[in-house]
């Protein structure tokens, strides 16, 4: 079930500082972050669904053959998304939704692709589960996420710093979303560290 007052509490930090979000994700644009996103996008195939659109800052690397839906909770990401879409003349179905209840019938999509999402969501097994759902059973889930060290040392700073940056934006940066992602129900075929154990490419599909 869904955590009304926490996803609450969560979408009305991303409708704040949605105007300057893509300005505060300039550190990983220096880091080459667009090529991981490229990466990702180009393993998509066929009926597609992108959780956590935000700004909209996938829609350049859309592969040319998959039809795309993308999906947001927080209205304000979602109305930048829509902007980046009409600049780009861009062809996806955006809609305002939430990853943990999803409107879609079950084994709607070829492909789900989710990057730097389950950091935020409020209830992560609850979103991975229904990502299951509406995945195909022989269909890939594609995620770009950053995830807890298991270096000790920064795993603790992580855990440190967790509170105040998930006060200040929501997002938590000290998940084991691998783990996670096993929990509810999805198959791991491949994990691909990207940036030291942090940044992870985590490539799954239902358990079906």
């Amino acid at each position: 079930m869904v955590n009304k007052v926490h996803t609450e509490s969560v979408r009305r930090k991303y409708n704040r500082v949605a105007l300057i979000y893509d300005l505060m994700e300039t550190p990983m644009e220096l880091h080459s972050f667009n090529k991981y996103r490229k990466m990702v996008w180009q393993h998509a195939r066929g009926k597609t669904l992108e959780v956590g659109i935000g700004t909209g800052k996938n829609i350049p690397y859309y592969p040319v053959n998959a039809t795309v839906t993308a999906i947001d909770f927080s209205e304000r990401m979602l109305a930048r998304a829509k902007k980046r879409k009409e600049k780009l003349n861009a062809k996806v179905d955006l809609r305002l939704m939430d990853v943990q209840q999803m409107e879609f019938a079950d084994n709607t999509f070829d492909t789900v692709v989710s990057t730097c999402v389950f950091c935020t969501v409020p209830d992560p097994i609850l979103g991975l589960r229904e990502i299951a759902r509406v995945c195909k059973p022989y269909g890939r889930v594609l995620m770009l996420e950053h995830v807890r060290s298991c270096r000790p040392l920064i795993g603790s700073l992580m855990d440190l710093l967790n509170p105040i940056v998930h006060g200040l934006i929501g997002t938590n940066i000290n998940r084991d979303t691998v783990q996670n992602v096993r929990n509810a129900g999805l198959e791991i075929i491949k994990v691909t560290p990207l940036w030291s154990d942090i940044l992870l490419f985590i490539e799954a599909k239902p358990r079906k």
